[in-house]
């Protein structure tokens, strides 16, 4: 198996919107574009940062279908499929085989608040009703439950098409015991840029990340210099983008990076579905500042 599974670095693609609210999908084509020539390996469509919560199936399908047609096979493509439901997610999965993705993203079930039995075998049912390989999404500050690292490995030795997770719980240590515990061939994606590097240390192979829409060739830098051994440089990256990494989440994702991936683009990504609503004045100005700071 090929590590990292889809690259090192792919961007959970924000999704541009019309003045009605209605997805744009053409704007959608051209924000993978300019990802994929900006230092992406693979885009993420339809996941958290995309407003996946507000999406129908259709949506998301013809998300897929469309943004699968612009890039192409010139990076890797992975859908946002998962759910609460695990039958809902099965009809998904199963209907965006054909849409030209390469793999999907099954976040860990919000709400329901399952046990770690019932993470397995949401995950393994899903994963066994399609010949897609798939992502397992561990994000307990929206789901309110962590998926532990000794089910991940259980999955991985069960289920041969699961081959990666995005890791985004927030600990160096549970990253590291993911490490200790999968398979080497096991890819490992951090789910929070500012601890790409921290990750890096303990084994993680690439990110899955916000920052991607404005400072992916940057972040390609930072972890080649560091596979290369250059920690220093390594560090030296990671400290620059810092600001960045944190201003972008100065309220809900994805608020701020909508914006900031609209200015650094030039792509109007429109506005943001309710319930989220727009930046004010003082957190786009405090983003403005530090775009402006980027090297």
């Amino acid at each position: 198996m090929k590590i990292p599974y889809f690259g090192q670095l792919l961007t959970a693609m924000v999704t541009p919107m019309n003045a009605d609210y209605s997805i744009n999908y053409e704007k959608a084509a051209d924000l993978a574009e300019y990802l994929i020539n900006n230092g992406n390996d693979g885009l993420v469509v339809a996941g958290s940062t995309g407003e996946a919560a507000t999406m129908n199936h259709a949506e998301k399908l013809e998300l897929f279908r469309v943004v699968a047609k612009r890039v192409n096979k010139r990076a890797m493509l992975v859908g946002g499929t998962g759910s609460n439901d695990t039958r809902d997610s099965i009809e998904l999965t199963k209907a965006a085989e054909s849409t030209g993705i390469d793999g999907v993203m099954l976040v860990g079930p919000y709400y329901n608040k399952p046990t770690q039995e019932g993470f397995y075998q949401h995950f393994k049912t899903i994963a066994r009703s399609t010949k897609l390989p798939v992502i397992v999404y561990n994000v307990p500050g929206r789901t309110s439950s962590n998926i532990m690292p000794t089910t991940i490995a259980r999955l991985a030795a069960d289920v041969k098409n699961i081959v990666a997770i995005k890791e985004a719980a927030g600990s160096v240590d549970q990253a590291a015991e993911l490490r200790k515990i999968l398979p080497e061939d096991f890819t490992i994606y951090s789910g929070d840029d500012s601890l790409t590097l921290p990750f890096f240390s303990v084994g993680a192979n690439g990110v899955i990340s916000v920052a991607g829409h404005v400072v992916g060739k940057q972040m390609k830098e930072m972890m080649t210099a560091f596979e290369a051994g250059d920690t220093q440089k390594a560090r030296r990256i990671h400290l620059e983008l810092l600001d960045f990494f944190k201003v972008i989440f100065i309220t809900t994702n994805p608020i701020p990076i909508k914006t900031a991936a609209s200015k650094a683009s030039q792509i109007d990504c429109g506005p943001l579905r309710l319930p989220l609503t727009a930046l004010n004045e003082a957190e786009s100005e405090k983003i403005d500042k530090v775009m402006q700071g980027l090297k």
